[in-house]
């Protein structure tokens, strides 16, 4: 059974490697430099709120995310969302329970909205989830991601009221 709790300064070696590789995919995070040991713990904890999949039978970190304000003042109110599941974990619903977990969360937190500013269009399950949870797409910006080989993608804006 997968649960979803607060990352906590012991989960830091397994959350860097899951965010890294999706780093290294180079086909969803704007990131180019992987986290290293000694940025990790204070980049998880900087962001107003992380949180872990974690496998209850194993103990083992399976995915996070990190939820924090998508600007700042009269726009401090709408969220931003990163995930990121582990490689040899996907397509086992746990995006999804990060997903609906972070929206709670954001509303508990006191965010009015979250908004996804750069969703490549070419990650076509990420678009169908947010899709089927009622997130409203506001946009396209054509060639907007430069994938790991070097051509470029459309993103998608998205947002849902929490």
């Amino acid at each position: 059974m997968i649960t979803v709790r607060e990352y906590q300064q012991r989960d830091m070696a397994a959350a860097m490697g899951i965010w890294n590789e999706v780093v290294r995919e180079g086909v969803a995070f704007p990131q180019v430099e992987e986290l290293t040991k000694l940025e990790a713990d204070d980049f998880f904890t900087s962001q107003t709120y992380t949180a872990v999949a974690e496998d209850s039978e194993t103990g083992e970190v399976v995915g996070l995310y990190i939820l924090h304000p998508n600007n700042v003042g009269r726009c401090g109110h709408i969220a931003n969302t990163s995930y990121a599941v582990r490689l040899d974990k996907r397509g086992l619903h746990i995006g999804e329970l990060l997903v609906k977990d972070s929206l709670v969360m954001g509303a508990r937190l006191g965010f009015r909205l979250m908004q996804f500013n750069a969703v490549v269009a070419a990650n076509v399950h990420a678009l169908h989830l947010y899709e089927r949870l009622g997130f409203t797409q506001l946009g396209r910006i054509p060639k907007g991601f430069l994938m790991k080989d070097g051509h470029y993608e459309d993103i998608i804006l998205l947002y849902i009221e929490l």
